[in-house]
């Protein structure tokens, strides 16, 4: 392959409606989206800069730019590893990577990492943070969805996921709290969300205090989101947890993001596959990882106003694999 070239841009995509989490609220998913250029051919990846995790879109721009010069000459996946750190600028780069390589070789990228091919999946969406009321009306909409992920705070847990409940009495239903609970706060509501049918709480309590959740025999699984975001945080998430939420923005590509996939599953957990706020093209490189998977949650699109084209196709409840066109 002939000379690269980089190019870098950040772009904002505002939300068909405000999403709200127990950490705040968001009218615009604000990404980050590197093209690999050579040969006629351009291989692009999208990250998101999470806050929650120290990082800006700035940052991530100028992370990118620094090691532009190695790209252009050839930068590879091996060595990325060690040029970025895990997080989103490495995500983009690497999911550009990947997409080059697919496009140079007329191969899909599952099938150059040796995975099965995604099939359409069911992913979990969404009701945001609101009053009783509102979830319950959001939920209705959604009543025929095999899965809803409810985000709460720390207020009427159970009168929130109850509303949901009673609007969408067919669905499976998972509880992320965010970081927002504490123990006393999980222990509480616990047996109540696992009558509601509650199949899993996502990470109720923050990451670095969550050493409480040893020995806690909780009646609905609890999965880890920011307490996992690599291979090295598994020896103790493994005492606390029974799935981890794999996102590639955390875990810093798509490479990094199915060896941490493997090393969950060999450590006896289960392996969630989600998703920050984004367009399509973040979300199609985290397909790759859905075949095992036991919870999937790349909804992230359906919050835009408007989608990038092409963009992956959602129907009933389920999101297809990309089209070359769109990523791999």
């Amino acid at each position: 392959m002939s000379a690269r070239r980089l190019h870098v841009r950040p772009e904002v995509w505002p939300l068909a409606r405000p999403f709200t989490i127990s950490r705040g609220t968001k009218t615009a998913a604000h990404v980050v989206v590197a093209e690999i250029e050579a040969d006629g051919l351009v291989g692009r990846g999208e990250c998101v800069p999470y806050p929650r995790y120290g990082e800006t879109v700035d940052g991530v721009v100028q992370a990118l730019t620094e090691v532009a010069g190695a790209v252009n000459a050839g930068l590879d996946r091996d060595r990325l590893a060690t040029a970025l750190p895990p997080g989103a600028a490495r995500n983009a780069l690497d999911c550009a990577l990947w997409d080059l390589d697919a496009k140079a070789s007329g191969r899909r990228v599952w099938d150059l990492a040796g995975c099965p091919a995604p099939q359409p999946t069911v992913t979990a969406e969404t009701i945001g943070l609101d009053t009783p009321e509102a979830m319950a009306v959001a939920a209705a909409a959604l009543a025929d969805r095999p899965l809803l992920k409810i985000k709460v705070g720390r207020d009427d847990v159970v009168a929130r996921v109850r509303a949901v409940r009673d609007a969408a009495p067919a669905a499976s239903l998972v509880v992320d709290a965010n970081e927002g609970w504490d123990g006393p706060l999980l222990r509480a509501v616990a047996d109540d969300l696992a009558a509601l049918g509650v199949a899993m709480i996502e990470q109720p309590l923050p990451a670095g205090a969550d050493r409480d959740l040893e020995g806690f025999t909780s009646p609905v699984p609890l999965c880890a989101d920011e307490s996992c975001h690599s291979i090295a945080d598994l020896a103790e998430v493994r005492r606390r947890y029974g799935m981890v939420n794999v996102k590639l923005d955390k875990a810093g590509g798509l490479t990094a993001a199915l060896a941490l996939a493997d090393a969950v599953r060999a450590a006896g957990l289960k392996v969630m596959v989600g998703c920050m706020v984004a367009t399509s093209l973040a979300m199609a490189p985290a397909l790759v990882l859905t075949p095992g998977a036991t919870v999937v949650d790349l909804d992230g699109p359906l919050w835009l106003a408007e989608d990038r084209a092409p963009g992956l196709h959602f129907a009933d409840g389920r999101v297809g694999p990309p089209d070359a066109a769109l990523w791999g």
